[in-house]
């Protein structure tokens, strides 16, 4: 394993202890849930064809609904298409209620 991939794990770990300390509905800071997702990078990048693999199935599930909605939420991330993110539950056949979609304000 690479430097960056050290990093990618040390990374989700801080992820995981963060989620556990933060009492909010999801459990997890807008950072700190975006940081758990890394290993879903490829499968939500804009027109990605690539399936998501069992590291990011596992991330969705220990993210949770809650987390997963504050991320589509949540401020334009740089490479992620949200329509993208949402479909990840279904792809890892994960049984979440789905997201509702912030109304933007125009």
């Amino acid at each position: 394993m690479g430097d960056k991939g050290k990093m990618m794990v040390a990374l989700v770990v801080l992820g995981l202890l963060v989620q556990g300390t933060v009492a909010h509905p999801c459990g997890s800071t807008f950072f700190s849930a975006l940081v758990q997702l890394i290993p879903c990078r490829a499968s939500v990048a804009p027109f990605s064809p690539i399936p998501p693999n069992e590291a990011c199935c596992t991330a969705v599930k220990v993210l949770g609904q809650p987390c997963l909605c504050v991320l589509v939420n949540g401020p334009p991330i740089s490479g992620v298409d949200r329509s993208m993110a949402m479909q990840l539950p279904e792809k890892c056949s994960v049984n979440f209620e789905p997201c509702e979609l912030a109304k933007k304000k125009e």
